[in-house]
Order: structure tokens, then sequence, then C-alpha cells
């Protein structure tokens, strides 16, 4: 299991059962941790970058994954 867990387990296991009908490893959960880790970071970078203290919905880009 990751360090830090970013995400709601419980919620990803209920998506993932509810629209597949599959189960959730513990792996899926820390790949999505370390994911939304990634697009913070980068988000943090892309608002600094414009000399702003806050992270915009706009610094954070799916491409960034």
């Amino acid at each position: 299991m990751a360090a830090d867990t970013y995400v709601v387990t419980s919620k990803v296991k209920k998506l993932i059962k509810e629209q597949g009908g599959c189960n959730t490893s513990a792996e899926t959960i820390d790949v999505l941790s370390e994911a939304v880790k990634k697009l913070c970071v980068k988000g943090i970078e892309s608002a600094k970058a414009d000399g702003r203290k806050t992270v915009m919905a706009r610094d954070i880009v799916i491409d960034h994954l």
C-alpha cells in the first residue's frame, strides 16, 4: 500500500463494482493515488509559474498523467 492515499478507497471500489461488476485490488488504489499526486504536483507547478498561490482547475491537465 502507498504511504499516502489520495482517493477514497470505498468510493473507488463502489464505482468499479457498480460500473463493471469488477473487484478492485489494493494496487489499483495505489496507482490512482500516485496519479492524483502527480496531477496535484503539476498543478502546483503551473500555479506558481503563473505567480499564483492558488491551484485552479485550469492547472490540472489530464495529459499530465
